[in-house]
């Protein structure tokens, strides 16, 4: 049974040209790797024999100690600060507003620069999810999205733009910045152990500057988060999955959705470019694939749609021969979805009959949900507001 509405008609491809980005007069050097902050130090005098040492006190004060200031940089000399301070800044995305769910998952919406014109600025969402075991941050890589995925509230913007690596990053320091999370923490432990690019956008169609904000992430000397807490989602962009294996070597994750192409031609319409036998192979050819290193299938739970025990079966055997998990997603409604979330009871056949098959089928349980922070929810909802009540927006997340 399908939903009633009429299914999204989706194009692969963007309507319009992404918008430019136009850097801020003094960019920022968060999301620079350590070659191209040489040669930022380079433009303002630093000699050569010099620049290795200065890369790494920044490497450390920027990614280690996450300071806000190069005033804080108490190891480099004033007047490197001072000339530091004169180009560049240490800024991160702007925390327009902040919502805490009342399971204690925290959505942020923010502000990315654009230059000096605030009406280009644009904002993105990013997600902490905490949980005993671990804290996961779900990132954004794009503004808005292409995809149109028929379930997906974020799928229902239109593409505006790619973020950079230093924007990626920064969503990851912004949520250290706000839950106090630098390495100077009293307790020693980590609140942000786990990353997730599963928030607005495809990775995989901004595959270079995901690249290089991941790895700079996963470096050891500084955000240090292990590349096997890093997982990246796909809705199956094809010639990228090998490639971000060998590139980028974090955990893979396909949100699958379906078993047939038909239907998922319709819930997911990359598909009708990389359909299923493509999207599979490609998954079999992952650098680093094992049974310690599982590809994370996502699923949805659709009532009436993708949720019979003969999609079970099916799923089962399409994934026989890949090293995989099934991640179960009971549906997140939004603000006109024509779809409904499975019943619990099919949900646990479901899963007790994967199970049962031999591979793991949690069942994701849902977080921020009453803030539309969970997943498939992602959308800017301050698009509609007004200029004074986004300013007031931003006043009361600089009192938080």
């Amino acid at each position: 049974m399908q939903p009633t509405a009429e299914p999204h008609n989706a194009t692969l491809v963007e309507k319009t040209p992404l918008e430019t980005y136009v850097p801020p007069a003094r960019p920022s050097l968060i999301g620079l790797s350590r070659t191209e902050l040489a040669d930022r130090l380079g433009e303002i005098g630093v000699a050569p024999a010099q620049r290795k040492m200065r890369v790494q006190q920044l490497w450390h004060w920027l990614y280690f100690r996450g300071v806000q200031s190069f005033d804080d940089m108490t190891s480099i000399s004033k007047g490197i600060r001072a000339e530091l301070a004169q180009y560049f800044t240490v800024d991160r995305p702007e925390v327009v507003a902040e919502q805490i769910s009342n399971d204690g998952t925290r959505k942020w919406l923010l502000r990315l620069p654009s230059g000096d014109n605030v009406e280009r600025a644009h904002e993105v969402e990013c997600v902490y999810i905490p949980e005993t075991d671990r804290g996961t941050l779900c990132v954004s890589s794009q503004v808005g999205c292409t995809l149109n995925c028929s379930f997906c509230h974020t799928g229902t913007q239109r593409l505006v733009r790619n973020l950079t690596a230093g924007e990626i990053v920064g969503q990851v320091m912004v949520a250290r910045d706000r839950l106090n999370d630098w390495a100077d923490r009293e307790d020693g432990t980590r609140r942000v152990t786990n990353i997730v690019m599963m928030g607005m956008g495809e990775p995989l169609y901004n595959f270079d500057a995901v690249r290089d904000a991941l790895l700079i992430v996963g470096d050891n000397e500084g955000i240090g988060i292990s590349r096997r807490r890093i997982t990246l989602s796909t809705s199956g962009v094809v010639p990228n999955i090998v490639r971000a294996g060998e590139e980028i070597g974090v955990m893979l994750a396909i949100s699958l959705h379906a078993v047939r192409d038909e239907l998922r031609n319709e819930l997911v319409p990359l598909n009708r470019k990389y359909p299923i036998k493509e999207l599979l192979q490609a998954c079999r050819d992952y650098p680093g694939a094992s049974n310690a290193r599982r590809i994370t299938f996502e699923y949805v739970m659709l009532k009436g749609v993708n949720d019979s025990l003969d999609d079970a079966k099916l799923l089962v055997k399409m994934l026989k021969g890949i090293p995989a998990k099934i991640n179960l997603i009971p549906f997140n409604p939004w603000p006109g979805t024509a779809y409904e979330c499975s019943d619990w009871d099919q949900i646990e056949k479901f899963s007790e009959y994967i199970f049962n098959a031999g591979y793991s089928s949690p069942v994701r349980t849902p977080r921020g949900r009453d803030i539309l922070a969970a997943c498939g929810q992602l959308k800017s909802e301050t698009e509609k507001l007004s200029a004074r009540e986004r300013q007031a927006l931003r006043a009361m997340a600089m009192t938080d």
